[in-house]
């Protein structure tokens, strides 16, 4: 078996939640805000899909943080001396909040400074991201990592909720810079509970392992996990990349389209992150991956039909696009991250779960440039049928993959 992390047995899984919640919240506050608020707020100006779609260029660093990842885990589980996990937090968090305050300094036109700090915010947030999600899994044993997932997964639905919900009310009634300065506000306020918290506590170790991607790859569990991420989330996300200037598009204001991801973030994505574990438990990671899969393409298949036909009520257009990006993604992810966390292995948790995110970053951003750039050429309807079709042809792929998770099980704990 894998050994568990010093800190198991020392740290309450509840504690490990709070703290490690909060970071998650953070990022995913900077990820709402550029993922989902900047390319409403974008539409709703008027800028074209494409243009909009190069939004998607930020995710870069999220792709490609597994290059640095061996050196982040080297720095932060040094082979004599503390773990550094709290140094990397605190910098990191502060360096994200002064980004965003200078996003909020230079104003939307032209886009492509923006675009850059945006990139750069990202870089130190992925970064960050590598320092956290390892201290979650060598931290918590594996009964608790269910703990670390909700941590993960709800915490990713309450920042988008702020970060793609209450931002874009407050960009709606009080304008841009003032409400990137709240965001910023809120980024660094979310980091301080981790940083005074249970990571303190790390004690002096000597450690024989050093992490490195070559060992990582040797595992028959993360070859099999990359491809499974690489599936399930271009037929998760792809879809729903331009589901905010479609939302526009359709008639609705910032206002409204911000509300709707606050909601569906807070309350539907919370309540399918509750359902999907319970779920888990009860029926296993493939019965819930597949199901998530055929669920987002009857969702996929309705935005089609709502573009076709245009005479859709905005009622059943409001409850699908919260039931597809809320609660059905919310849904498959709760499965997918919780089989992460199985397959890394605790002595280089940040480099194997970094590959997996790195895989789902990747696509991702591959799926949303791709997307801007259909949307604009082909219309909303095309977009959504193909979008469908991939997600569709997906679900059987990904069962026979997941069939094979008692191998992947093996593999990790060689």
């Amino acid at each position: 078996m894998l050994p568990r992390g010093p800190f198991s047995a020392n740290v309450s899984p509840a504690v490990v939640f709070l703290t490690v919640g909060g970071l998650y919240v953070a990022q995913s506050v900077i990820g709402g805000l550029t993922m989902l608020g900047l390319p409403t707020v974008l539409r709703n100006q008027g800028m074209p899909l494409d243009q909009i779609g190069l939004v998607y260029l930020t995710v870069l660093p999220w792709a490609l943080k597994f290059l640095w990842s061996p050196f982040v885990e080297c720095f932060r589980l040094p082979r004599v001396g503390r773990n550094r996990s709290r140094l990397i937090v605190a910098f990191g968090g502060s360096l994200c909040a002064a980004g965003l305050v200078v996003i909020g300094l230079t104003g939307l036109s032209p886009l492509m400074p923006v675009l850059v700090s945006l990139i750069l915010v990202a870089f130190v947030t992925s970064t960050v991201d590598i320092a956290c999600d390892g201290y979650a899994v060598e931290t918590l044993a594996k009964e608790h990592h269910g703990w670390g997932n909700t941590a993960q997964v709800g915490g990713a639905y309450l920042g988008s909720a702020i970060g793609a919900g209450l931002f874009l009310v407050l960009v709606d009634r009080y304008g841009w810079s003032p409400a990137v300065y709240l965001m910023a506000a809120v980024v660094f306020l979310l980091g301080l509970p981790f940083a005074f918290g249970p990571a303190t506590r790390s004690a002096v170790e000597t450690r024989h392992h050093a992490p490195s991607l070559v060992t990582a790859l040797k595992r028959p569990a993360v070859r099999r996990g990359l491809v499974v991420a690489a599936i399930y989330v271009a037929a998760q996300k792809w879809g729903l990349s331009m589901l905010g200037p479609f939302l526009i598009d359709y008639g609705f204001d910032l206002a409204t389209v911000g509300v709707l991801n606050g909601f569906g973030s807070m309350v539907v994505g919370l309540a399918g992150a509750l359902v999907g574990g319970a779920a888990v438990r009860l029926f296993g990671a493939n019965f819930v991956l597949t199901l998530a899969i055929l669920l987002q393409t009857a969702m996929l298949l309705a935005f089609a039909w709502f573009d076709f036909t245009g005479s859709a009520p905005t009622s059943i257009v409001i409850g699908v696009a919260v039931l597809s990006s809320s609660g059905v993604m919310a849904l498959g992810f709760v499965a997918l991250y919780s089989e992460f966390m199985g397959w890394s292995d605790p002595r280089q948790a940040g480099v194997d779960f970094t590959l997996f995110q790195c895989a789902d970053s990747l696509v991702s951003m591959v799926g949303g440039v791709g997307a801007g750039w259909i949307a604009e050429r082909f219309g909303y309807s095309a977009y959504f049928g193909i979008a469908a079709a991939i997600c569709f042809a997906a679900a059987p792929v990904i069962y026979l993959l997941m069939r094979g998770r008692a191998t992947l099980a093996t593999g990790a704990a060689l």
